[in-house]
């Protein structure tokens, strides 16, 4: 199956995937986590990987990929626009991840197929959403202390967590993507933050596209996934 186009191809396989994402209870506490992100620069989407090890937190290996930006801006889609540097990205990795934490959402968007989920689908890993903003839901304001998290409600579902990883500093929303529960999320979340607002894996890999995408004509282009 080829990268979508239009909009109308698009909603059809986020409505597709998302008869396929399942919200389990991970099935061993992973060793490594990986962190993914991507930024945008002179017509091409930049993305990165990182891996650390976990619960050490010690960083084990980052790459970087480029491609053409090919699909428009458009909430809802981002899976799109950013989905095919990602994997590219990922596929430059040694070692897969037990786990991914994705910047963006998981299941808290409005066909329950965010990033993290449709990343997570298709790579058969767990994966969580760690964004910095609301996209669907209602939630109550979680109290101003480190670890302390409200639910996210959309449709009369919980789909993710509002947390506070520092004191004194806006909640992250946090939803899982694939293979992981709302409360592991959490968990694994603040274990991975340390001094930052940000899960390091998340910090170092937004740290690095911001640096990769300065040093763009440097980059080698990659091939695009041929599919899905």
């Amino acid at each position: 199956m080829e990268w979508p186009t239009t909009i109308t191809e698009a909603k059809r396989i986020q409505e597709e995937m998302a008869g396929r994402v399942r919200l389990t209870t991970l099935a061993c506490t992973p060793s490594t986590i990986g962190g993914v992100d991507a930024a945008y620069a002179n017509g091409q989407t930049v993305a990165a990987a990182v891996v650390y090890d976990y619960p050490a937190l010690t960083l084990r290996e980052e790459v970087v990929a480029a491609l053409p930006t090919t699909f428009p801006y458009v909430p809802g889609y981002l899976s799109f626009r950013e989905g095919p540097a990602i994997l590219a990205a990922i596929n430059k990795l040694t070692t897969l991840p037990d786990l991914f934490i994705v910047d963006g959402q998981g299941i808290a968007h409005p066909r329950g197929i965010g990033i993290a989920t449709f990343l997570g689908v298709l790579l058969g890993r767990p994966t969580i959403g760690s964004a910095k903003s609301r996209l669907v839901g209602t939630y109550d304001e979680p109290p101003d202390l480190r670890g302390s998290w409200t639910p996210l409600i959309y449709r009369e579902r919980t789909v993710g967590a509002i947390l506070r990883t520092r004191q004194g500093v806006k909640p992250l929303f946090i939803s899982p993507g694939h293979l992981v529960t709302v409360d592991e999320a959490v968990v694994i979340v603040l274990d991975c933050c340390t001094r930052y607002r940000l899960p390091e894996p998340q910090r170092e890999a937004d740290h690095l596209v911001g640096v990769k995408k300065r040093e763009f004509p440097l980059l080698d282009e990659l091939t695009a996934p041929q599919g899905l």
